[in-house]
C-alpha cells in the first residue's frame, strides 16, 4: 500500500484481476493512481522508480497533446481514470480518438455507496466498445466486486482495509446468474415439470 505520496491514491501492493474469460486471481499492482488534478503540467513524480501512472481524465483533458504524455502513453505507461462525476458522453470524441492510447481505464469510487462509476464501466464497455482493462479504484469493498464484474470491471484495486483472500472467493458465491452482464449471457432457470 503505499501512503507516503499524498498525490497517489492509496491501495493494496495487489488487486485482484478476473479477466472476461478466466479466472479471479492476485496480481502485482504496477499502477500508481494519480489523485491530483492540479495542472502543474507534465506527469507526476512516480515513487520507488514505477513507470506507470493512473492520471485523472480531467488532467488528461489539458495535457494528452502534449509531446512527452504522448510518448509515455504510447509506451503503455499512462492510462486514465475517470472520476464518478466525469461525463464521458461529453467527452466521447476525445475518449474515441484517445482511448487506442490506454493500455488501461479506470473508474474512481470516492466513497462505496456511489455507485456512478458501475455506469462509467458499462458505458465503457458498450458505446465505446473498450475492450482492454477496467479498474475499479477508490473506496472499493468486496461487497462490490459481483456486481462490478457484470458490469464490465475485470480488475479491482480494493480498499486497503479489506481482504484479498475474502475477496477472492467472492467469485465462488453464485453459479446461476439471472441478470444480463458484460460477461456472457443469464442463465437460463428450468422449473422441473412432473
Amino acid at each position: 500500500m503505499s501512503q507516503a505520496n499524498p498525490n497517489l491514491i492509496a491501495s493494496h501492493k495487489d488487486i485482484l484481476h478476473f479477466p472476461k474469460d478466466g479466472t479471479p486471481s492476485l496480481a502485482p499492482n504496477d499502477w500508481q493512481t494519480w489523485s491530483s488534478d492540479r495542472d502543474e503540467g507534465g506527469l507526476p513524480d512516480l515513487e520507488h522508480g514505477a513507470h506507470k501512472v493512473l492520471v485523472p481524465f480531467s488532467w488528461w483533458i489539458k495535457h494528452h497533446k502534449e509531446q512527452d504524455i504522448l510518448t509515455r502513453a504510447k509506451n503503455g505507461q499512462i492510462g486514465v481514470w475517470f472520476a464518478a462525476d466525469d461525463d464521458i458522453l461529453k467527452h466521447s470524441d476525445l475518449i474515441e480518438e484517445d482511448k487506442a492510447l490506454w493500455p488501461i481505464v479506470a473508474a474512481h469510487f470516492p466513497l462505496f455507496r456511489d455507485g456512478r462509476s458501475f455506469s462509467t464501466a458499462a458505458l465503457l464497455r458498450d458505446r465505446f466498445a473498450w475492450d482492454k482493462e477496467i479498474r475499479a479504484i477508490g473506496d472499493v469493498l468486496i461487497d462490490q466486486l459481483l456486481q462490478g464484474a457484470r458490469v464490465g470491471f475485470d480488475s479491482f484495486e480494493l480498499r486497503h482495509d479489506q481482504n484479498l483472500d475474502v475477496a477472492l472467493k467472492q467469485f465462488d458465491l453464485y453459479t446461476v446468474t439471472t441478470q444480463n452482464s458484460w460477461r456472457g449471457k443469464r442463465s437460463l432457470l428450468q422449473a422441473s415439470s412432473h
